[in-house]
């Protein structure tokens, strides 16, 4: 790592506070002064609710509905629309690129200290734990908010310690802020006075997953205190479409 060891990764503080972790019948809030900051994202958000039967016939079939854990939305929100670079150096269009999958998409940055390789590393372990059919299903997607830092090996090497199959974006600085703003989160920055050593500095930046459902529409969000397991139980009821309505 080479953020400053004074000063730890300053990410949005609504982001930063563990959430309690979320199961049907339990709400999960954000604090109302930070909703506003969220224009496509914003409205109070619901409480979980209960399971009903699916029947078995096919894998996707045999799911059973359920709720999502995480923080639920209770507006519409679509999958934003922009383009980026990949690690590779091809362009990648959204929402076209994940067009009928579950898309997992989160901005941060190689050189954060804590909320995104941990993050990157609790949505790995999910996918590991859930079925090939599901894993077919989702497409996991990482914008980087520190173009300064993270060329497009620097990020691939990064991705590849959590899973190969996640998606890199790249950008210049206007890039980026452009993709936050369409997707409707605050806007990256690096922190003041979080300089250190060798240059190192700190990023913040907003630190939840935004998951979007096989239509193209905003899920639940993940942000710090949902659990590996909790997003492994969501997985299936994603790729199956068996979400139930809040």
């Amino acid at each position: 790592m080479t953020a400053s060891a004074d000063r730890p990764c300053q990410h949005d503080r609504v982001e930063r506070r563990p959430c309690r972790r979320s199961r049907p019948g339990r709400p999960l809030r954000w604090p109302r002064r930070h909703l506003g900051r969220l224009p496509l994202l914003a409205a109070a958000l619901t409480g979980l609710v209960g399971c009903a039967t699916g029947g078995p016939a096919t894998p996707a079939a045999a799911v059973r509905p359920a709720a999502l854990h995480g923080a639920i939305p209770t507006t519409s929100s679509p999958e934003p629309s922009f383009t980026l670079t990949d690690t590779s150096g091809r362009s990648y269009s959204l929402p076209s690129a994940a067009r009928g999958r579950v898309l997992f998409l989160y901005f941060g940055y190689t050189h954060c200290p804590d909320q995104c390789p941990t993050t990157m590393a609790d949505v790995a372990t999910a996918l590991r734990a859930v079925p090939s059919w599901v894993r077919e299903r989702v497409s996991v997607v990482f914008v980087t908010t520190d173009p300064r830092r993270d060329s497009a090996p620097v990020l691939r090497r990064w991705l590849d310690r959590f899973n190969t199959t996640f998606v890199g974006l790249l950008g210049t600085a206007a890039q980026i802020a452009a993709a936050e703003a369409t997707t409707g989160i605050p806007p990256a920055e690096a922190a003041h006075g979080s300089a250190g050593a060798a240059g190192a500095y700190a990023v913040n930046h907003f630190a939840a997953v935004l998951v979007y459902d096989r239509h193209g529409q905003l899920a639940t969000l993940y942000p710090s205190g949902v659990t590996p397991a909790q997003i492994a139980a969501d997985l299936p009821v994603l790729a199956a479409d068996k979400v139930l309505a809040s």
